[in-house]
């Protein structure tokens, strides 16, 4: 490289510094002019009826496990057939030398149907429908939270066969554990470390930076912010933030739940049009643990990590250097969140024939 060539962060490899989790990522812009001869997914063309008498979630059908659903008509939440976390695990441990260690966890798994529809998934729902779904986040958060056993409360949807979920049904999952798990934790001490210094949050003055820059906005309205962060590790992912540093969902106005559900949409529609498939991701709400502080450092906010990288049949692949060294990108955040804005906000499916 000549000596008097600057240092470009659109075109030369650096590494980017995730302040909310504090780890590094490397990013590679020039690799993605790479051919690709890797593996290719099939897009996900399949068209789904509104009600699949055979669906384990649909209104009215017996579930696995023998239980009926009734014959509801808006979101519906149940427990958990096959959770992951037991409220009637006993307690228990071992500690052998330091190294081997394993403690019982206690918790809970509970299922939300977004809707009675078979067919439709978030960005196919109308925003009233999607207040629903955050007033029901909400509720579960609060009631879940509030249990003496429960120390953290995790909402997440995995969208997509090739994020593993088990049921085209639209849904998503709670679970709610006795300790604060690995991710929530470390933005737990960074946040809080950054609070202590300055006494403001870490994503508000995040916020305000990337306000000022524009170049990794996605979109906006009056209340929430969405972004693909500085830090992106996944292709197209992205950051869903309050304007406001509020702690949880439970402190949001009636006003900023009504645009966290416009935001949502208008995010999910931009996804699902950047290769006119049903965009897969794994998604999920972090806000403060609920095992007693008050947590003033914590700012809500909902992280999107989608696979795709150049189609709706080519995906990102964390292997090799992301599983031994740290993760990496070869599309910069920036280019990412072009092609996310410049997406209409009509959804493919609705849009008017050219």
């Amino acid at each position: 490289m000549s000596e008097h060539a600057s240092f470009d962060l659109a075109r030369q490899p650096h590494r980017r510094y995730n302040a909310l989790n504090g780890e590094w990522l490397l990013v590679s812009p020039h690799r993605a002019l790479r051919p690709w001869q890797g593996q290719q997914e099939a897009p996900d063309t399949a068209t789904r009826p509104a009600y699949d008498p055979t669906c384990y979630l649909c209104p009215g059908n017996t579930r696995a496990s023998g239980d009926q659903n009734p014959a509801y008509t808006g979101t519906y939440v149940f427990d958990n057939d096959f959770a992951a976390l037991r409220d009637d695990t006993p307690a228990g441990s071992i500690n052998q030398g330091g190294l081997l260690r394993a403690e019982a966890e206690t918790g809970v798994g509970r299922v939300i149907c977004f809707s009675p529809r078979h067919d439709l998934t978030l960005p196919e729902m109308s925003t009233t429908e999607l207040r629903r779904v955050v007033d029901i986040w909400t509720e579960e958060y609060q009631t879940l939270g509030a249990r003496e056993d429960i120390g953290y409360v995790q909402i997440f949807e995995n969208k997509g066969a090739v994020m593993g979920c088990s049921n085209p049904h639209p849904h998503g999952q709670i679970w709610a554990q006795r300790t604060v798990p690995g991710e929530p934790a470390k933005e737990s001490q960074q946040q809080l470390a950054y609070f202590q210094e300055h006494s403001r949050t870490l994503l508000t003055d995040y916020l305000a930076l990337e306000l000022a820059d524009q170049s990794r906005v996605v979109l906006e309205n009056d209340h929430w912010v969405a972004l693909v962060p500085f830090w992106a590790s996944w292709p197209f992912e992205t950051l869903l933030l309050p304007r406001r540093a509020v702690q949880d969902l439970t402190q949001l106005t009636d006003a900023e739940k009504g645009a966290f559900a416009d935001a949502l949409r208008r995010l999910t529609i931009r996804y699902d049009n950047l290769f006119q498939t049903s965009f897969p991701y794994s998604a999920g709400l972090h806000q403060r643990p609920t095992d007693g502080p008050a947590y003033p450092e914590w700012h809500l906010h909902m992280h999107f990590f989608p696979p795709l990288l150049r189609s709706a049949t080519v995906r990102k692949f964390m292997v090799g250097y992301e599983l031994l060294a740290n993760a990496q990108r070869d599309i910069t955040p920036e280019w990412a969140a072009e092609r996310l804005r410049s997406q209409p906000e009509t959804h493919y499916k609705t849009a008017p024939a050219n």
